[in-house]
């Protein structure tokens, strides 16, 4: 198993390599993985997997029944959402399916609410429902005065993002796959037996190129000539409520959507927390993840009207994440035979739910360009810390206490995380190498005072852990 964040570059050709390890890029790397034959590189400009928009999403598993009809998403977010759901109950990342009220607010909105179930049942939806007011204050007793109906759409569920890409990543690299960090591509080329990748850290070569850059994936698919898409960066801010603020929903509570995407939600996270947001700007800066005054009190005012209680909680947090938004209204997925090369652009907000499938999809793409991936194996089966709130914690198991008194010893108690949780992260396959890597993993500093109490003995853990892999250097 190898993890690289400095030094030199292995010299020998890679069969695949893989930029970008964000949720989509990591699963692509799981999917080879499956052919021992091959050998990988997954390659990430940033610190740690999942640091772009996987990172900083609504953690929804989509249906996909607001899709197009007929496109490739469609077809792709349909597919992802059953196999991550198979997938999720086999490593135990936490979802919860609470479903989604797509509320109408006017008379427009109402008389559209038909037209998004037929169009889910294009989709393969077809247990969606309508409902009139007086169901759906009963359903959302807390929804703001004025709501006019709803579509009922009861297999959206919430999602653990974070635990979804460290568990790719995690399987990837067991079977073998290189991951390399802190490896930013700065130029392509093609050359006569493959690609040649200048990076920070040096030449790497492979004989595929698979581009999951995200919201760069334009500009490497540029560098090897193509003009398919232009990346947007679409700006989505959120806030996050305490979870004293759970019992005031009981589903995702969804606009009906536009053109710029599905609008300001208010969802339940699978935390124990309340998400209101996103927002949707469209901006040039590829880094502009910070949030602004006006954006914030822009959701504030959405969401006195949606869930007016809601306002009154405590804010736990707010964040930004940014969508590789395209002038294109489907996935970029193309491949390119003459270069042994397939990108995978524009997967915006559906890209988690939908990336298993995008990985199986690829991976037939890429043996349309020639490669031969050999036979096919079962991968070693990973168990993932759950970090779900309705799901038993490790310090609400007897049994595990006994055998691991650690994990009976908290010290992050908003998010009560043990000792045990911390050791176990940092001896991972794919370890953390900061803090916020951690609190991805293990949801330590993650609660209501953002590590006001617990960061110094986290910070201490932390500390000691990465020293004692020290010897090993960046090898895990």
């Amino acid at each position: 198993m190898t993890v690289t964040a400095d030094g030199p570059l292995p010299s020998t050709p890679y069969d695949v390599a893989i930029v970008g390890a964000g949720v989509v890029g990591c699963a692509v790397a799981r999917e080879l993985a499956r052919h021992p034959r091959l050998r990988i590189a997954l390659v990430e400009a940033q610190d740690d997997v999942g640091q772009g928009t996987s990172k900083a999403n609504t953690a929804i598993l989509h249906t996909g029944f607001d899709a197009t009809p007929g496109t490739l998403e469609a077809r792709l977010v349909r597919e992802g959402y059953q196999r991550l759901s198979a997938y999720a109950a086999e490593t135990g990342i936490p979802v919860e399916r609470v479903g989604a009220l797509l509320v109408a607010w006017d008379e427009e909105q109402l008389a559209a609410l038909p037209g998004l179930a037929a169009k889910a049942g294009r989709n393969g939806c077809h247990d969606t429902v309508l409902l009139g007011p007086g169901e759906l204050y009963a359903r959302e007793p807390h929804l703001g005065p004025g709501a006019l109906g709803a579509l009922h759409v009861p297999g959206e569920s919430i999602v653990c993002p974070w635990t979804t890409t460290l568990a790719y990543a995690t399987q990837a690299v067991r079977a073998g796959t290189d991951l390399h960090l802190d490896t930013p591509v700065r130029a392509v080329e093609r050359t006569a037996d493959g690609h040649r990748l200048t990076t920070g850290r040096g030449i790497l070569h492979a004989r595929h190129l698979v581009n999951a850059a995200g919201l760069h994936a334009d500009t490497l698919d540029r560098a090897l000539g193509h003009e398919d898409f232009t990346v947007t960066p679409r700006r989505g801010q959120l806030l996050v409520y305490d979870k004293l603020a759970r019992p005031l929903v009981r589903h995702i509570l969804l606009p009906v959507p536009t053109a710029l995407g599905k609008g300001v939600l208010v969802a339940p996270t699978v935390y124990g927390n309340v998400l209101l947001g996103p927002t949707a700007e469209d901006l040039h800066d590829r880094r502009a993840t910070g949030t602004t005054a006006d954006g914030l009190a822009a959701l504030r005012d959405q969401g006195r009207r949606i869930l007016p209680a809601l306002l009154d909680e405590e804010v736990t947090a707010v964040y930004a994440g940014l969508r590789a938004a395209t002038e294109h209204e489907d996935y970029r997925i193309t491949a390119h035979p003459g270069q042994a090369y397939v990108t995978v652009g524009g997967i915006r907000s559906t890209g988690l739910t939908a990336s298993l499938a995008i990985a199986a999809h690829v991976t037939g793409l890429l043996a349309g360009t020639g490669l031969d991936p050999g036979p096919v194996r079962e991968l070693e089966p990973v168990a993932m810390p759950n970090l779900g709130e309705a799901f038993p914690r490790p310090h609400q198991r007897p049994d595990l206490i006994a055998a691991d008194p650690e994990y009976g010893i908290l010290v992050c108690h908003c998010e009560r995380v043990s000792r045990g949780e911390i050791r176990d992260a940092l001896a991972g396959p794919v370890p953390p190498r900061t803090l916020e890597g951690l609190r991805r993993r293990t949801r330590a500093r993650a609660g209501r005072c953002q590590g006001f109490y617990c960061g110094a003995a986290v910070r201490d853990l932390f500390e000691r852990g990465r020293s004692a892999a020290e010897p090993k250097g960046d090898r895990a």
